[in-house]
């Protein structure tokens, strides 16, 4: 189990912790979007989204019940508990033991380990909370960043899809990522 601070809470890192969106992170979740060079290197370009829009999804994801099989956290810091992005668990296939994680950390907060320790925080829960046995992560292969988060945190690419997405005007390589329980409990650092 990663060492936490304090509190007991496997959610709490040295740096951050991960906890649920509140309707007051619409301003977060709106400063991530509107970087569309940063956006687009996880994914299509959305339209830009009003002000009132961003508080509607916010407020929606807030009262959503926590749990399930899809959720996404709030990467909050320690020190001045700023907004510092999120984290999100998808496609969990209970019945293999699998599920896919994703992180965006604001520009302003990169660099600074706080991806690598939200990363670790989430596969630390699914493996030994939910009993999960593998993660994957699917990367842009123009992604450098997130390959290199990725592979340092023990991960191996599986798979690469050929230009499969079409971003930016082009199409794109996706490299499919993935990580076992096992292999995580071995490169972790004691």
């Amino acid at each position: 189990m990663d060492r936490i601070h304090g509190t007991g809470d496997g959610w709490v890192g040295e740096r951050i912790r991960l906890r649920g969106v509140e309707p007051e992170d619409w301003e977060g979740f709106q400063d991530l979007a509107r970087d569309t060079d940063d956006a687009r290197a996880a994914g299509p370009v959305d339209p830009p989204r009003s002000a009132a829009g961003f508080r509607a999804w916010t407020t929606e994801r807030a009262l959503r019940p926590p749990g399930g099989d899809t959720f996404r956290l709030v990467v909050e810091t320690l020190d001045d508990q700023a907004f510092a992005g999120s984290v999100t668990v998808a496609h969990t296939d209970t019945r293999a033991g699998r599920f896919m994680t994703g992180i965006e950390i604001a520009r302003g907060h990169r660099r600074k380990g706080y991806a690598t320790e939200a990363v670790r925080l989430v596969l630390t829960r699914m493996f030994t909370e939910q009993r999960c046995h593998k993660c994957e992560v699917e990367v842009y292969a123009f992604n450098d960043a997130s390959l290199a988060l990725h592979r340092a945190l023990g991960f191996s690419e599986e798979a690469r899809l050929r230009r499969h997405e079409f971003i930016a005007g082009a199409h794109h390589d996706v490299v499919l990522l993935g990580i076992t329980a096992a292999e995580f409990q071995s490169a972790r650092p004691r």
